[in-house]
Formats: structure tokens, C-alpha cells, sequence
């Protein structure tokens, strides 16, 4: 469902923004089917577990650029409706867990768990989509945030995006993974 919300976040950023596209393509919905596809959410998930490495990812919410009130902020605040979704429900599952942990004894370690799990997974899914390459959302906000005068840049990275995908999975995250647990312990006291 961490998936689900991330991309019904980027919907949301979009209408907001003044972009109907997601609202008429029926994404603006928690219904997992609307969201999730069979090869990136459950083929490429299942095969690169067994590689130690699960990797997957979600139907990406449309939208278009010429419908919004403005171009540049628009995209980069859509691109971060995602990640900060996934933050949001790490800090409110990481509040859960320092709940429990002060009134330990009266709540089902299976509940504690399942908390721990879901602050974890969200913590992934925000910092992992944050890493600047495309097709990440981190590649969105960061050319949003450099001049136009990059706009080759952006184009050449986007045009060859599966390259510095797995550059992004096999390299890039080997550097970022060390945060999740630092803010993992931050977020829930343990």
C-alpha cells in the first residue's frame, strides 16, 4: 500500500496544481489495481528478491506539464508528493513504535513488528526515489531546481533513464542505504 499512496500522492499533487489528467485516468483512488502493474509490481520484485535486492515499482501517475499553473514548481512539487508521502507515514508509524515502546508490556510484539516494518519500507521507498537519477522522483526535483540552461543534461540522462536506473540500484543506493537505519532509530527510538 506504500506504493499505492506515493502514486495516489503524486495524483494529488497534480490536481491540486491544476492538472486533471490523473482524476480522469482514475488514479486518484487507493484501489491497489489502478496503481500497480503485473512485470515492475510483482515479476521484477520476485526476481531480483531472490538477487537480494527487491527492487519493483508502480504504474507512474500521468500527468501534464502544459495544465499546470506553473511548469517548473509544479513538476518538482509533484515529484516530491511521493517521497514525502512515504516520509509522512514513517514518521506516523515511527510515533506508533515510541507509543508502544513507553507503554511497553500492554501491545502484541506482532503489532510492534508490523510498525517497524512499515516505518522501514517507507524509509526505502522515500530515500531510494529521492536519489537524483531518472526515472526517480530525485531527478525530477533536482531538475526543477538546476537552470534551464541544463536542460541538455536532462534530456540526455532521461533518454538513456534504464542505464542510470540500474546505475541507481546497484551503485547510488550501495552509498545511501547506510541512512535508513540512522533515521529508522531517529523516527522510532530503537
Amino acid at each position: 500500500m506504500s506504493v499505492v499512496i506515493h502514486e495516489l500522492s503524486h495524483g494529488y499533487a497534480a490536481v491540486l496544481l491544476g492538472d486533471p489528467t490523473p482524476k480522469v485516468q482514475g488514479r486518484l483512488t487507493l484501489n491497489p489495481f489502478k496503481h500497480l502493474e503485473w512485470f515492475g509490481s510483482f515479476i521484477v520484485p520476485v526476481i531480483t528478491g531472490f538477487m537480494g535486492i527487491p527492487v519493483g515499482w508502480a504504474k507512474p501517475v500521468e500527468f501534464n506539464p502544459y495544465n499546470l499553473k506553473n511548469k517548473r514548481s509544479g513538476e518538482l512539487l509533484i515529484a516530491a508528493a511521493g517521497p514525502a508521502s512515504n516520509i509522512l507515514i514513517a514518521v506516523i508509524f515511527g510515533l506508533i513504535i515510541r507509543g508502544i515502546v513507553a507503554q511497553a508490556g500492554q501491545v502484541p510484539v506482532d503489532f510492534l513488528a508490523l510498525s517497524a516494518q512499515i516505518v522501514g519500507i517507507n524509509l526505502f521507498l522515500a530515500i531510494f526515489n529521492l536519489i537524483p537519477m531518472p526515472p526517480l522522483d530525485g531527478s525530477k526535483i533536482l531538475f526543477n531546481i538546476l537552470p534551464a540552461s541544463m536542460f541538455g543534461v536532462r534530456r540526455f540522462m532521461e533518454q538513456y533513464a534504464i542505464i542510470f536506473a540500474l546505475i541507481a540500484i546497484f551503485l547510488l543506493w550501495r552509498l545511501v542505504e547506510p541512512l535508513i537505519p540512522i533515521v529508522f532509530s531517529f523516527l522510532t527510538g530503537i
